[in-house]
């Protein structure tokens, strides 16, 4: 025998074993409902479905029998008995209201809305308000700046042909014969001439604005109230030492202010000094309006050229607000103390001229008193 015959064999097998055994693993069925149905004729159903009639009465009037008065003189009459009042049933009242029906939605059933006709309208263009031209200023010619070869931060006008070209204007000293300590002879100088910027001679003078546009009114100011006039003690307490003293005879001689004795600081030593602070005086730090503000500072200083820190203070100020005034005078107060740390070279024979030495302060340039 050969792989095929096997083959044919296990097949012919299977095939008849499925057909013998093949209902065995049949599902069960699945129930099936049934109605009772019961069937009738027609004249059954008219049967059933016809309407009952009423009962017939009776037309026929019976004669009534009078009562028998002794039959009812033997017998009391019964008392009778009251009916019962009808029960009537309050509603409750914690019953909630029955709800009203819902009307059926209709709005399906409704035919679509028409669309709305849309225009077209071109849109109505608003012309511009033309501003009102203002008219331009006659111009002329700009003043041509004279060319030089010094830059300063304020202009300086060309000094006279005999006059002393210096870092200082100063006037020149004039002799006084009452005067009890006489100073040294002071010539006239001036500062050399300057420009603020500079000007080349390809530099061509521009125009001016002959008229200029009138400006804008400020708005008008609240005046504020005066304020009322306080009293002033220390003058009260003058008079009253002025009366005493004219009561008590006038004899008291009036105090005469001390003053500084020596020879003055000469030109040379004011520069020396106004050089040596200006090193230390950083005005880099200081705003635009700081720059612009003149402050006026007095110190008093030791014998050993320092100055006394607690001494230094702002006598004046001008060119700013208090807060441009206080920014200046803090950097002239730091250039005084870092210069001042190890002394001024300042003669000690003339202390008592420098003992109390007071300083202007100003960006575009510097004085010493």
């Amino acid at each position: 025998m050969n792989t095929g015959q096997y083959i044919s064999g296990a097949a012919h097998i299977g095939l008849i074993g499925w057909a013998l055994l093949g209902g065995v693993f049949k599902p069960a069925p699945e129930p099936f409902e049934v109605t009772e149905v019961a069937m009738i004729s027609a004249e059954e159903f008219d049967a059933m479905m016809a309407p009952t009639e009423a009962p017939s009465l009776d037309s026929e009037m019976v004669a009534l029998t009078p009562p028998d008065p002794e039959a009812t003189e033997t017998e009391p009459p019964q008392a009778e008995a009251p009916d019962p009042a009808p029960v009537i049933a309050e509603p409750d009242a914690a019953a909630p209201p029955p709800e009203p029906e819902q009307a059926p939605d209709v709005a399906a059933l409704l035919p679509p809305e028409p669309p709305a006709e849309v225009e077209d309208v071109a849109p109505v263009l608003v012309p511009p308000v033309e501003a009102p031209v203002t008219a331009a200023p006659d111009l002329s010619d700009r003043p041509q700046t004279r060319p030089t070869t010094r830059v300063a931060p304020e202009p300086v006008a060309p000094p006279e042909p005999d006059v002393k070209i210096d870092d200082i204007a100063q006037d020149e000293a004039v002799d006084d014969g009452a005067a009890e300590v006489q100073r040294e002879q002071q010539e006239q100088t001036a500062e050399e001439e300057a420009a603020t910027e500079i000007v080349t001679e390809a530099e061509a003078s521009s125009s001016a604005p002959s008229t200029s546009v009138r400006p804008r009114t400020r708005p008008t100011r609240v005046a504020q109230p005066a304020p009322e006039p306080e009293t002033d003690t220390g003058t009260q307490a003058a008079v009253n030492d002025a009366l005493a003293q004219a009561l008590a005879g006038g004899t008291a001689e009036p105090t005469t202010p001390s003053r500084p004795s020596g020879p003055p600081l000469t030109s040379g030593e004011k520069d020396a000094l106004r050089v040596a602070v200006q090193k230390c005086w950083n005005t880099g730090a200081l705003s635009t309006e700081a720059l612009r503000t003149t402050v006026v500072v007095t110190v008093q200083m030791n014998q050993d050229g320092t100055p006394e820190t607690g001494t230094i203070r702002m006598v004046d100020s001008q060119g700013g607000s208090t807060g441009s005034a206080n920014q200046a005078f803090q950097a002239a107060r730091r250039a005084i103390i870092r210069c001042g740390a190890r002394g001024f070279d300042l003669p000690p024979e003339k202390y008592e001229q420098w003992r109390e030495i007071e300083m202007t302060f100003n960006p575009e340039k510097m004085r010493i008193k």
